[in-house]
């Protein structure tokens, strides 16, 4: 077998599949990706099944080394800078490590995790049907933990399937969609329309289990405390100080707060996705919509393996890029003519 050697990693990183639904009635979380279409869009480019498990990569950098074989690894999610010796790695797409090789990876841009599938998977002993980490319940394998420096995630030696690359739907600012309730009712009118008509930022002291939203006051028309119920992803609790928590993959199964909103399951993974600090707004929506969009979604992850498409083979020299002039003229980094171009001599400038 082969392997990858974690040479460096940032907080936020761990190794995550579907999660392990079903059990929730026994105090068991589900956990799984924090974004599951950019899961299954990793998995999908390396021939995995969708939910296999791969490495959640948080928003700051990391490094990879393959060892004892070549290692096949797509990535795809939040947009950050990646090279393997120097050769630049796109989003959403495939490459591979030749033994030694490392696998760079910069800070995100615009979003908050990456997802690195692995050809063949991520070896581990699942627990309860999953190996998705749950590091306060001590669960997931191969490690039941955030990981680090000197981990070794065991897989299949790369098979030479050829690259992919795969188009997904573009990226949107739009609203997050949410349903009213299961207790809205537990707030006035007003503060329903306050909630929607604000704008709204996900706290740094932000996790896995819960995004802490700050925003206005919500007023409970009847206190805070309720008895305690069943809580599911996106359950929009709104504790004492009125600031509502976003309950997310790592979440308890129950809580007694109570909860104005759910988040659809189809707008889940792009919540995940915005940054600390970023505004937002949320928008309500009726049973139905949120229906259609969860059969949309369903049906995105189930054509994925029709959105490939053969990756570009491209041997990018980075001085002559820096070299290339730009000024009024395009550059492209896959297309090695135009990086030196020859420009007519009434074109050019002034000595």
């Amino acid at each position: 077998m082969s392997k990858l050697v974690i040479a460096s990693i940032g907080p936020a990183s761990s190794v995550q599949d579907g999660g392990r639904p079903g059990a929730q009635r026994y105090g068991l979380v589900p956990s799984g990706a924090m974004d599951r279409l950019a899961l299954a869009a990793a998995n999908t480019l390396v021939g995995n099944e969708p939910f296999t498990a791969a490495v959640e990569v948080g928003p700051f950098g990391a490094k990879f080394t393959a060892r004892g074989g070549a290692v096949r690894v797509a990535l795809a999610g939040a947009p950050r800078n990646a090279d393997i010796a120097g050769r630049a790695v796109a989003s959403d797409a495939s490459a591979s490590l030749a033994d030694g090789e490392t696998l760079t990876l910069g800070f995100t841009r615009g979003g908050s995790f990456s997802y690195l599938a692995v050809e063949g998977g991520i070896a581990g002993e699942p627990m309860f049907g999953s190996l998705a980490v749950n590091a306060r319940a001590g669960l997931g394998s191969p490690y039941p933990r955030p990981l680090q420096a000197g981990d070794e995630l065991q897989t299949k030696a790369a098979s030479g399937a050829p690259e992919r690359r795969i188009e997904l739907p573009a990226a949107t600012d739009a609203p997050i969609r949410v349903l009213w309730g299961p207790q809205d009712d537990e707030f006035a009118d007003e503060t329903k329309k306050l909630f929607i008509d604000s704008e709204w930022k996900i706290s740094a002291t932000s996790d896995r289990m819960g995004y802490r939203l700050e925003g206005p006051v919500l007023k409970h028309l009847h206190g805070h405390n309720i008895v305690s119920d069943g809580t599911v992803n996106g359950s929009l609790q709104v504790p004492g100080n009125g600031q509502p928590i976003v309950l997310m993959p790592d979440r308890g199964t129950s809580g007694g707060y109570p909860k104005i909103a759910t988040v659809i399951s189809a707008d889940l993974g792009r919540l995940a996705q915005i940054p600390a600090g970023r505004a937002f707004r949320f928008r309500a929506v009726s049973m139905a919509e949120a229906q259609a969009e969860a059969r949309k979604f369903a049906e995105l992850l189930r054509a994925l393996p029709e959105r490939l498409r053969e990756a570009e083979s491209v041997d990018l020299n980075v001085d002559a890029l820096h070299d290339a002039n730009v000024a009024g003229h395009a550059v492209s980094a896959v297309d090695a003519g135009t990086w030196h171009a020859v420009f007519p001599a009434d074109a050019a400038g002034p000595d």
